[in-house]
């Protein structure tokens, strides 16, 4: 019937050629039962699956409205989403409520930005499985021990004011480079793998209890990984200074190695063994 309307026209032969690809009831199938055919891809997508809902309970507050924080509950058919925890926030987000609030951005791992609270362990959502148990409500929050914006958001000014702190740049005493690069070594250059891929989502220092009671003091695990990058780094002329700025009984040694910082880190990264390093470098003195 389709066809007929569009006869002789671009659509009309590409609707003549359909069923070549679709079978013989391919365009009539496709135009006039169009929803169905949508729910029978939906079917195929999740292997044709029986649906499989499981409760997630979200932290949600609004400072806008007289409500206390309170966690919400959502069922999520996990048969027919996306195994990231990020995937089960979107879908809640899309489909059930609007008004939830997180931040994400690159899905990837590589950004940082959908760090947050799962079943009490700090991760990215975007790299965290969903539970696929039924029977185990799954409880998402926002980073602990941080000033909450709304929802799952909190304020990251003090923990980007800290890293910004440690002039996180290299520093030259001269900038005049002669037009050539500061080179390195391979050995100068191994030494700041497992450094410079940190993406400052702050799991570490947010699952660190040191940053917990002392956050207004204590740089943490993230900042001070960071500041070890940049001690280390054979291309920068004031590491002394550097160090100066870390000799505090709060900015640095506040750390007691409890190592949450290392089992919560996305990355990998070990900031305690970073951390105990700037220690040692500066009791001897000596670059490690």
């Amino acid at each position: 019937m389709l066809s007929g309307l569009f006869r002789g026209s671009a659509l009309g032969r590409g609707v003549q050629k359909l069923p070549s690809i679709l079978g013989s009831e391919g365009p009539a199938r496709v135009f006039a039962t169009g929803v169905p055919v949508a729910q029978a891809a939906a079917a195929t997508a999740t292997g044709n699956k029986p649906s499989l809902l499981k409760e997630f309970l979200v932290y949600r507050w609004d400072p806008d409205t007289p409500d206390k924080p309170a966690y919400k509950s959502y069922k999520v058919d996990i048969n027919n989403c996306g195994p990231m925890m990020l995937d089960v926030l979107l879908k809640i987000k899309d489909e059930q409520d609007q008004s939830l609030v997180l931040r994400r951005s690159c899905r990837e791992g590589i950004c940082g930005s959908c760090a947050m609270n799962i079943d009490g362990t700090n991760a990215l959502a975007c790299l965290c499985e969903v539970d696929r148990n039924p029977s185990k409500a799954t409880k998402v929050a926002p980073l602990p021990h941080m000033f909450v914006v709304k929802d799952l958001v909190v304020d990251m000014s003090n923990f980007y004011s800290q890293y910004k702190s440690i002039k996180p740049y290299l520093q030259k005493k001269s900038m005049d480079s002669g037009g050539k690069e500061w080179a390195q070594t391979q050995e100068e250059r191994k030494k700041l793998d497992g450094l410079y891929e940190c993406i400052l989502c702050a799991c570490c220092s947010t699952s660190c209890p040191s940053y917990w009671w002392n956050s207004d003091k204590y740089l943490g695990p993230a900042t001070l990984l960071q500041a070890y990058r940049w001690v280390v780094d054979s291309r920068d002329d004031y590491t002394t200074d550097r160090l100066k700025y870390l000799e505090d009984p709060f900015r640095m040694y506040r750390c007691k190695t409890i190592m949450n910082c290392a089992q919560v880190c996305p990355k990998g990264l070990n900031p305690g063994k970073a951390i105990a390093k700037l220690k040692q470098i500066v009791h001897t003195g000596k670059v490690v």
